[in-house]
């Protein structure tokens, strides 16, 4: 299906049913996308640090903060209170610190929970600055406003205003966002399957889709059994932790938002989100995706391709060095490692009909720490509560959460951090707890040994924003969303996954898109639009 450049085929009434189902992968098709996030961590890269004043100390006559920190968890093991490297920030920064671990898959609600119930951390994490029920709290002045403190400290001075006002409600930072790059989101693969059934990386959406199909029907691990599958999706709360809004692009979606005769247009009510959604369906029901996507925790998302049942995860693109990590690990207890070898490999994505990339962005950031001023109660208290999280960014701090203790948790080669190959140990003492590092400011922690895949992974998410398919109304806050938004979210996504499983047809899937209507989404369109008009005008 053919489409200019910058303009969406918006949906009529009937569009859906008028719709023609894809034929074997649909030909040629176009088209581009964790807010948070994928949900997996990255800091950004950067130069050496300012010699500045504030640094770590442990120096400090006062008496140790204690703090309460709410985060997001990606594995069913995580750091503790007393672990060696949580009590080494807490000496660091002269804190006492409590990790309130959060399953990524159930952290918003969680975070809803929480929130209702008034006993709240010192630092709470917040997926996105833009969910209905933190607008509300933000605005009732249950967090702090922070955004004219930032000038005040070493690194948080050094925020991205772009990044600020992407994060901001009305105008004003609660929160301290957690930097992530761009261009991050992409395809990640399995190299060495792609090798086994004699293909190469794909370039279109039909050479995506014959990758997954040889990964399931050519016995790429060579044991001889119908045991893999081409991709592993996750739970789909939020919708771009599944891909599906990376692979939307593809075919010519918009980026939550379009804009079609000057208006701005809900992306659902396109037919290039529809013949996405056909796509997703045909995958499901060749079994080329895991059946069980609907509920799939994405705290195990990366285990199918470790253990070697699936072979692709559309996400954040870094993914592909943490996997191929793991799979050196498992292979090397089972004595049958190569260390040259590379297992993973990831691309930015496909291309569609107009014979592009587009690719999904990030805002900038995934999430941000808040400090609500039901429990830190004064000025002076929030002061020291920002200064700790400004200390975070101090590349010792950096080097500590993202890789543990030199000796303990890696070695040194050259300026080159060599990870512990001792997966449990690495989960049970360090990963997740860069989960709190804002990544604000010049980053000059250690970093892994530059692999030839880690090389490629920098190079391909700076690539990667001259491709990527903006929001146009990011910046926009809507107070029919505020109060409505989740309700609007749940009816699209329930209607997306029962309509991929075949809970629902095409006509099931319309009728799910009036309810969205009838339930706010006219007045949220007619609202977005008014915004989106005073912005042009100005």
């Amino acid at each position: 299906m053919k489409q200019t450049k910058a303009k969406w085929t918006v949906l009529g009434a009937t569009g859906v049913l008028a719709l023609a189902s894809i034929a074997g992968c649909g030909g040629n098709n176009g088209g581009n996308n964790a807010s948070p996030s994928s949900g997996s961590p990255a800091p950004a890269s950067g130069s050496a640090p300012s010699s500045s004043s504030s640094s770590p100390s442990s120096a400090s006559n006062e008496k140790p903060l204690d703090l309460s920190i709410m985060l997001p968890i990606f594995k069913t093991n995580y750091p503790k209170d007393d672990g060696p490297v949580t009590k080494e920030i807490d000496r660091l920064t002269n804190t006492n610190i409590h990790l309130q671990w959060v399953p990524n898959a159930s952290y918003t609600d969680k975070f809803n929970i929480t929130l209702a119930s008034g006993k709240l951390p010192t630092i709470m994490m917040v997926g996105s600055p833009k969910e209905p029920s933190f607008v509300n709290a933000a605005r009732s002045g249950a967090f702090w406003d922070l955004t004219d403190y930032f000038k005040d400290y070493k690194y948080l001075s050094q925020s991205n205003e772009v990044i600020l006002n992407n994060s901001s409600i009305d105008g004003r930072n609660y929160g301290v966002y957690r930097s992530r790059p761009l261009g991050r989101n992409g395809i990640n693969y399995r190299k060495d399957w792609l090798e086994k059934v004699g293909l190469q990386p794909p370039k279109t959406i039909d050479d995506f889709y014959n990758m997954l199909k040889a990964f399931k029907e050519k016995d790429p691990d060579g044991n001889g059994k119908d045991d893999t599958y081409g991709m592993v999706l996750v739970k789909w709360t939020g919708g771009w932790a599944s891909g599906f809004d990376t692979i939307k692009l593809w075919f010519g979606a918009p980026n939550k938002w379009g804009v079609a005769d000057g208006k701005l247009v809900p992306e659902h009510q396109t037919l290039e989100y529809l013949e996405a959604l056909q796509f997703m369906k045909k995958l499901y029901d060749e079994k080329l995706i895991n059946q069980d996507f609907a509920v799939f925790d994405s705290a195990k998302w990366n285990d199918p391709v470790i253990n070697g049942q699936a072979g692709v995860i559309v996400d954040v693109t870094d993914t592909a060095a943490r996997i191929d990590d793991k799979i050196h690990a498992a292979m090397a207890q089972e004595g049958k490692d190569d260390p040259n070898a590379q297992y993973m490999d990831n691309m930015i994505g496909v291309t569609g009909d107009d014979g592009k990339l587009h690719a999904l962005p990030t805002s900038g950031f995934s999430g941000m720490l808040s400090i609500p001023k039901s429990t830190v109660k004064t000025e002076e208290e929030m002061k020291r509560v920002l200064s700790f999280i400004d200390q975070l960014n101090d590349p010792d701090i950096q080097t500590l959460a993202g890789y543990g203790i030199e000796g303990k948790h890696y070695t040194l080669d050259g300026e080159d951090v060599v990870p512990s190959k001792d997966a449990a140990l690495l989960e049970s003492e360090v990963e997740g707890l860069n989960q709190m590092i804002p990544y604000i400011g010049a980053v000059a922690s250690r970093n892994v040994k530059q692999t030839p895949l880690r090389a490629k992974t920098t190079q391909i998410q700076t690539e990667a924003e001259q491709y990527v398919v903006p929001n146009p109304a990011e910046p926009f806050i809507s107070t029919v969303y505020t109060q409505k938004g989740q309700q609007l979210d749940d009816i699209i996504n329930d209607a997306r996954i029962k309509y991929i499983v075949g809970q629902i047809d095409e006509a099931g899937l319309q009728a799910a898109f009036e309810t969205w209507k009838k339930s706010g989404g006219d007045d949220l369109v007619k609202e977005m639009n008014e915004l989106y008009a005073a912005t042009q005008s100005k």
